[in-house]
């Protein structure tokens, strides 16, 4: 399925041009246009999912598979010291485009990308609470 409304739609499917990386019968990667840092990239579908909730497994599997093997190329390719795979899900996770994808950011010493979080607290009663949620669902 592919949705006509949607820009990765038509840059994963060739309808606008990108500066493609690797192309298969299911996946595209593109550079970013809004890079983190040199080299990020976009692995897109070619088929529509908004989110990773609503990919099928054997596309997940493969989407992984390919970004591990781009992360690789691109890395050595590019000289990086590390590499992000970074895949936001809903608003609230700082997805702006519906339609899933995954960045692929090679990382440099002393770049400045910005990609972390300040570690929070919790307490083992609050672990054993997440732990029955998620059991239970």
């Amino acid at each position: 399925m592919k949705d006509s409304n949607c820009i990765f739609c038509k840059i994963a499917n060739g309808k606008i041009p990108s500066t493609t990386l690797y192309e298969d019968e299911d996946f595209r990667v593109i550079l970013d246009l809004g890079p983190a840092a040199r080299g990020h990239a976009l692995l897109l579908p070619k088929e529509h999912f908004a989110d990773l909730f609503e990919l099928d497994e054997k596309t997940a599997s493969k989407a992984m598979v390919t970004a591990k093997r781009m992360a690789a190329r691109m890395k050595a390719a590019l000289g990086a010291d590390g590499f992000n795979l970074v895949q936001n899900n809903g608003e609230a996770a700082g997805q702006t485009v519906f339609h899933f994808h995954m960045h692929l950011i090679p990382r440099y010493k002393d770049d400045h990308a910005g990609i972390s979080w300040k570690p929070g607290n919790t307490t083992p009663e609050e672990m054993a609470e997440v732990k029955r949620l998620v059991e239970n669902q």
